[in-house]
């Protein structure tokens, strides 16, 4: 599977971006999805994730209540809707899929995902 990331910007703290993950060459309900973000000079990060069918989704504390992952299978997308965003969330946003089975977990670590998309800057001022 292809990912391509998209829907970064730069924006003032309190606004919100939606993010895509627009999925190529298979179908994106084979796969677990994740969200991840890197900042300057620190470790890539997990931020969410969403199980095949969207009945399962993992989210680290720093962005619950804030940030909500969905997907259209149908559509072959994933999404990153990001919501009274800070400046803390500033990184290059990533989106990865795991071609997990059904039942299992959703990882956190992004060396359990195999696919991984090119990345968009995300840039929150104060």
């Amino acid at each position: 599977v292809q990912l391509q990331a998209s829907g970064g910007g730069l924006v003032q703290a309190g606004d919100s971006l939606r993010l895509s993950c627009v999925a190529s060459r298979r179908t994106i309900r084979e796969y677990h999805i994740g969200w991840f973000r890197q900042a300057p000079g620190k470790e890539r990060e997990f931020v969410v994730g969403i199980s095949r069918g969207g009945g399962n989704t993992e989210y680290t504390d720093s962005v619950k209540g804030r940030f909500t992952i969905s997907r259209d299978n149908n559509k072959n997308t994933a999404y990153l809707q990001m919501n009274n965003l800070r400046p803390e969330d500033t990184a290059v946003y990533y989106c990865a899929a795991d071609r997990a089975i059904m039942t299992a977990p959703i990882k956190r670590s992004p060396l359990e995902y195999q696919y991984w998309g090119q990345g968009t800057q995300v840039t929150v001022s104060s």
